[in-house]
């Protein structure tokens, strides 16, 4: 424990999170001991001046390499905004005996509803039929209704399923209570169970495919061109995990050409995107792109800040997560 009373806490990138970190409602002796710090984003050449004497820091995507993990001295916890760590270096923390917590569970359904919600409105073309409703096409028509793409049921189709984590599972779930039939990638290095297949053997077989990976050397441009080329041309690809899992590239040419019915893509390799990245270009067809929004339900929202007070509050006491 500190021998000072007082907690210096720096929140270098609190604008990734848009409610305030709910710290008013802790008992006033210990609301007290913490000096806390927000700021909106920090750039990396600002990073070690703002933790310097930071005792917690907690993070979202700003990354602390071991170099500036060795300018903050007093720095004995951080705290991850997020499920996944790859923005911090885990071994140089370990070595510098600073504990690294994230929150692992905050957001699971969120994520699982948006990719159902996404996997919807691509089978069932809702954003075409949506247009059509207003832009003419549907006040021309000779019927009561207008005719465009073809709508797909959820009803019976296969989903795949590629990362056996809490999103992975909560997607499945939401899936099954849906009438779809789920199977599960087979997990590297594990003989498959019931419910898994290989992975090229799924992209052969899966009406739908929905990623739920962390990214890391092994799955790093996982969907690349040829293992696109794989899917049927009805299937639609969601993807809710991390951008560089895909091809972005091999993406958009496999859309264009119509090698797949659609992709609904929440995350991208560079966030924000620049203006010229390959799913920007307005000529890429049957995407439904959104801006890394799928965790950011409301309620997921709150139990994120107030797991991060939580973290906080067990530095205090001494306290540590069962699940660093």
């Amino acid at each position: 424990m500190p021998t000072d009373p007082r907690c210096s806490v720096v929140f270098l990138d609190a604008g990734t999170l848009p409610c305030a970190l709910p710290f008013e409602h802790l008992a006033p002796a210990v609301r007290e001991r913490i000096v806390y710090q927000a700021f909106d984003t920090t750039a990396p050449a600002d990073v070690a001046a703002r933790v310097a004497d930071a005792e917690v820091v907690i993070v979202n995507k700003v990354k602390l390499t071991a170099e500036l993990l060795a300018t903050a001295p007093r720095l004995q916890r951080i705290a991850v905004a997020a499920a996944g760590t790859d923005n911090i270096d885990l071994g140089a923390a370990a070595a510098r005996g600073i504990g690294v917590f994230n929150v692992p569970d905050y957001g699971s359904e969120s994520v699982a509803e948006h990719a159902i919600a996404t996997l919807l409105a691509l089978r069932r073309q809702l954003l075409t039929y949506a247009a059509a409703a207003k832009d003419g096409r549907w006040s021309a028509a000779s019927h009561f209704c207008w005719h465009g793409p073809r709508i797909r049921d959820l009803q019976g189709a296969l989903l795949g399923v590629v990362g056996r984590g809490r999103i992975g599972q909560a997607t499945a779930r939401l899936a099954q209570g849906l009438g779809m039939r789920v199977r599960f990638a087979q997990r590297p290095g594990r003989p498959a169970a019931p419910d898994e297949s290989p992975l090229d053997e799924l992209l052969a077989e899966a009406d739908a495919l929905s990623l739920h990976l962390p990214l890391t050397p092994d799955t790093r441009g996982l969907l690349n061109a040829e293992r696109l080329a794989r899917l049927q041309r009805h299937t639609v690809l969601i993807n809710t995990g991390r951008g560089a899992v895909v091809d972005a590239a091999a993406l958009a040419d496999a859309l264009r050409a119509g090698r797949l019915a659609g992709a609904a893509i929440d995350v991208l390799d560079v966030e924000p995107p620049p203006s010229t990245h390959p799913l920007l270009a307005p000529d890429v067809p049957n995407l439904l792109l959104t801006p890394h929004c799928a965790w950011a339900s409301e309620a997921a929202q709150a139990r994120l800040a107030s797991r991060l007070v939580a973290l906080v509050t067990d530095h205090l006491s001494g306290s540590v997560p069962p699940t660093p």
